[in-house]
């Protein structure tokens, strides 16, 4: 399984979200500190969740993190979240 699709099942499963991308942008950064052959190093992620509602910017991307766990989030070097409710 990718990068990718580990990160759009397991914020799928975290939060039922209304709308979801998750978008490798690697290869932007070619070249770059933490760039990795074959790419699934950068992301871009934008969801929206009803879960997400009240909270505030630092605890949606809190949850994020927990829903993805340090085993995933320790295989990516760059992770760009826009997240509303």
């Amino acid at each position: 399984m990718t990068v990718t699709q580990e990160i759009h099942d397991r914020l799928t499963a975290a939060f039922a979200p209304s709308a979801l991308e998750v978008v490798d942008d690697s290869e932007k950064h070619r070249g770059h500190a933490g760039y990795s052959e074959g790419g699934e190093s950068h992301f871009n992620v934008r969801i929206r969740a009803e879960s997400f509602g009240g909270m505030t910017r630092i605890a949606r991307h809190r949850a994020v993190h927990k829903a993805l766990g340090a085993d995933l989030v320790g295989r990516i070097h760059a992770l760009a979240l826009d997240i509303d409710a």
